[in-house]
């Protein structure tokens, strides 16, 4: 659920792609840092009220993004203490230990203390805790307007990160696109770069070919320089909404 919530964000907010001008290796940025939105969904499973119905609820605005959860802050902790190092004081303790064992929590205490630190170190506006009405995390965000109607914004990210001239596998895309969830990178990035014309298969008499790879067309080839310089741009939606038991 964590990857899935996760992917839900990042296929929705801006992406920079750098350049090979100091590493062969090109950066791919997201307006938001992905620990960030990360730590955000975490602690809203982590601490959530499991006595109640309502679920999690991950909401992308236009500027800014929303999770939140039945939860309450504990009554040892104030909201100004969640900016530094502090105790750890999880509402779910069985969870917050599995999360921990498995490296999904890193440390104890310091999770809400690096998310702030980690949006003011990208220049983005100091992040929320608002207890009212269970507890409710924002992160802030760049808005930045649309640079290409002929795509979509997934199908816009896929054709950055694929280089003009080699092919790509699946596992390979994903990876440059920081995405974890096969069936997501698949429905809305491949399917529709597709469909559009924009990508082919190396091996298109058989789509599912344990070896398959993706390759620019000459009309995703075109439109690869029309987005990459200036950098891709987009007018988000009034609101996005994920939800989660």
């Amino acid at each position: 659920m964590i990857e899935s919530a996760v992917d839900f964000v990042l296929s929705k907010i801006n992406l920079y792609v750098g350049d090979r001008s100091k590493s062969v290796t090109v950066d791919v940025k997201y307006e938001m840092p992905k620990q960030a939105v990360t730590e955000a969904i975490v602690n809203a499973i982590a601490h959530r009220d499991y006595t109640s119905n309502a679920s999690v609820q991950v909401i992308l605005f236009a500027d800014r993004l929303e999770v939140w959860n039945p939860g309450s802050l504990p009554y040892e902790l104030t909201i100004d203490e969640l900016y530094a190092a502090h105790r750890s004081i999880p509402a779910n303790p069985l969870i917050a230990e599995a999360m921990y064992l498995r490296g999904t929590i890193e440390r104890m205490g310091t999770g809400t203390e690096e998310l702030a630190n980690l949006c003011l170190e990208k220049g983005l506006k100091k992040p929320k805790f608002i207890q009212e009405g269970g507890f409710r995390t924002v992160l802030y965000r760049t808005v930045i307007p649309q640079a290409t109607e002929q795509a979509t914004e997934q199908v816009t990210r896929l054709l950055l990160v694929l280089d003009a001239d080699i092919n790509a596998t699946t596992a390979n895309l994903m990876a440059k696109l920081h995405l974890k969830h096969r069936p997501t990178f698949i429905y809305s990035y491949i399917k529709p770069a597709l469909e559009q014309g924009f990508i082919e298969l190396e091996h298109p008499n058989s789509p599912n070919h344990p070896q398959q790879k993706y390759r620019l067309t000459k009309k995703g080839k075109s439109v690869r320089v029309s987005i990459n310089s200036p950098p891709p741009r987009r007018i988000a939606r009034k609101g996005e909404v994920a939800f989660f038991p």
